[in-house]
């Protein structure tokens, strides 16, 4: 499955050498000049690892930084000419996985970019048609981002690591961070807004099955 990159990089050159050389290893590059464009694209789409630079207009890279680690668990490697040992350990200190100085050859960003998503590849789950990655809590559908709130999320995780299982909607309610004291009718709203997010027909459903005085199922 081809991998989302993110690159935020405003030399125009560097961008489409990038773009055009991670292609032929199934990494599918969006690049943004502009770092603010770049974090709105981050909240709306599912990204597997974000490239960036630190000379950006309108946001310094460092802040670029802070700002997707305080709300995304992602990896970030960092690609700047700001290449002295001040600006590497000042990166690592705000949570970037790896920092590349300019000029460097694309093959090498490459191999960066594969080591650090082979060692994360444990908290995806591929099940179906779905790719979840557990970390940042998304999920694609055929590559196609579904956007879950934290509640949906958590249910829906739960369905899917219970694959053909029957789930009570009790069993659903302590697997996630639901009040105890919420009602049946609260986790059946939820179940159906998950059914629409992902394209299921409640009456002929694909994915999750009602069993009638019980709960949910999950099939696969």
């Amino acid at each position: 499955m081809t991998k989302e990159v993110l690159l935020i990089e405003d030399d125009k050159q560097m961008q489409e050498l990038i773009v055009e050389y991670l292609k032929d290893y199934k990494l599918n590059c969006t690049a943004f000049e502009n770092p603010k464009e770049a974090i709105e694209s981050l909240e709306k789409k599912s990204y597997s690892i974000v490239i960036l630079d630190l000379m950006l207009p309108h946001m310094d890279g460092f802040d670029v930084l802070k700002k997707i680690k305080s709300t995304k668990d992602i990896p970030i490697i960092i690609s700047s000419a700001r290449g002295d040992i001040g600006n590497k350990i000042a990166g690592f200190e705000l949570g970037a996985d790896d920092y590349l100085a300019k000029p460097y050859e694309p093959r090498e960003l490459v191999l960066r970019i594969e080591h650090i998503l082979k060692n994360r590849v444990s908290n995806q789950l591929q099940i179906g048609d779905f790719l979840i990655d557990c970390d940042n809590r998304s999920v694609l559908l055929d590559d196609f981002s579904i956007e879950f709130t934290k509640i949906e999320f958590e249910i829906f995780l739960f369905l899917i690591q219970n694959l053909n299982k029957v789930s009570s909607r009790e069993q659903i309610l302590h697997a996630t961070s639901l009040d105890e004291n919420t009602k049946n009718r609260t986790i059946d709203m939820h179940i159906s807004n998950i059914r629409h997010k992902i394209g299921d027909d409640s009456k002929e459903p694909t994915y999750i099955k009602s069993v009638w005085g019980i709960g949910y199922k999950f099939v696969g």
